[in-house]
């Protein structure tokens, strides 16, 4: 008797075609198996798709809004990019995000002392090394004593959206909406704004993500310490043997993961929003990831999935017209990721069946009786 055995089996050369493919496909898949759940739920899924794709990207306008929900996306996906380089899971992009934000507010409303030509680059600076301070508390107990990021990461999210929460609530909070339920700070003051480009809301802040990814490759394929971070990434045993200090670029690479999220809460808070309020990250965080993994932690393609996702976040608003809730983009972006990490084997490994002679137990327990 024959037997059939399937196994995976690593590829001896990475597939270069499976790394592009695989995006593509797991994009289809998702928005393949979100319309059968329309389709049950009794909406017509072809109708809600078309709404979708013209909320995103049908006019011009809707394409700046879209490019306009990207910017905070880019900065979060950087930052998760560059940490997972060092296979480092920063989940804490959210609250990174939110503390940025939050850094550059209170030097925007608070710091009368900096000159109004130089405030744009303080909130800058603010919203980096708030972020980045934030992402290295979280990531010390595993530089200090290897303990797992995950979870610290995820956890220090809460704790970063309850502070914040505290100002928006208390001390900051904008007196003329006292008869309301928003809780907003006061608004930035104009040379605290980023200045909008033409007739968009779109801000110079794109150019800063564009320069940041840039910056990253450098980092990564030019530099020493970038060479180090990738080793370490790889073969973390390979390059305590040769003497890399594991600890010290952990947090240095956790401090400029941390500092880009912060990036995108300044993004945020110095453009269209214009001051500081509850659930200002609205997922950009969690989303990074999926964003992150899709662009296989390249810099220059998160800016390109972000600015998918960011016409996914814009479309949303408008499928609702089909009765379709808007959630229906979540559940898209997480059957993405769903598929990008089961694809992603496929991309580095392969399938292989063995077929191998299998035993009669049978006849041999016939031939020991007869014996």
């Amino acid at each position: 008797m024959f037997g059939l055995s399937v196994h995976f089996e690593k590829r001896d050369k990475t597939n270069k075609i499976m790394f592009v493919l695989i995006p593509i496909i797991c994009i289809f898949l998702a928005l393949f198996v979100s319309g059968i759940v329309m389709q049950a739920l009794g909406h017509d899924a072809l109708l809600a798709y078309k709404f979708l794709f013209k909320g995103g990207f049908g006019s011009w306008r809707n394409i700046s809004e879209s490019i306009l929900q990207a910017v905070p996306l880019m900065f979060c996906g950087l930052g998760v990019a560059v940490a997972a380089k060092m296979s480092v899971n920063n989940i804490g992009a959210e609250g990174q995000f939110i503390l940025g934000a939050w850094a550059a507010t209170g030097v925007a409303l608070f710091a009368d002392w900096i000159p109004r030509s130089l405030l744009i680059p303080a909130v800058l600076v603010a919203g980096f090394l708030a972020g980045g301070l934030w992402a290295i508390i979280a990531v010390f107990p595993k530089a200090k004593w290897g303990v797992n990021e995950t979870i610290i990461t995820l956890m220090f999210n809460y704790v970063a959206l309850l502070f914040v929460d505290y100002f928006v609530y208390g001390p900051w909070r904008d007196t003329s909406f006292v008869g309301t339920n928003l809780p907003y700070s006061e608004t930035l003051p104009p040379q605290a704004r980023m200045a909008y480009l033409g007739n968009t809301r779109i801000t110079w802040a794109i150019f800063i993500a564009m320069i940041a990814a840039v910056l990253i490759w450098v980092f990564f394929e030019k530099t020493v310490l970038g060479y180090q971070v990738r080793v370490i990434g790889s073969n973390v045993k390979a390059a305590t043997y040769a003497g890399m200090k594991i600890s010290r670029n952990t947090l240095i690479v956790m401090l400029i993961s941390g500092g880009l999220a912060g990036l995108g809460g300044v993004a945020t808070v110095t453009g269209a929003v214009g001051c500081l309020q509850p659930n200002l990250a609205a997922g950009a965080g969690y989303t990074a990831i999926i964003i992150s993994y899709m662009s296989h932690h390249n810099p220059f393609i998160v800016l390109l999935v972000s600015i998918l996702f960011g016409g996914l976040s814009q479309g949303g608003f408008n499928v609702q017209i089909t009765g379709v809730p808007a959630q229906i983009v979540t559940l898209i972006q997480g059957l993405i990721l769903l598929f990008i990490l089961g694809g992603n084997i496929f991309a580095r490994k392969k399938l292989v069946f063995t077929k191998h002679t299998k035993l009669d137990t049978s006849e041999i327990s016939a031939e020991e009786g007869a014996n």
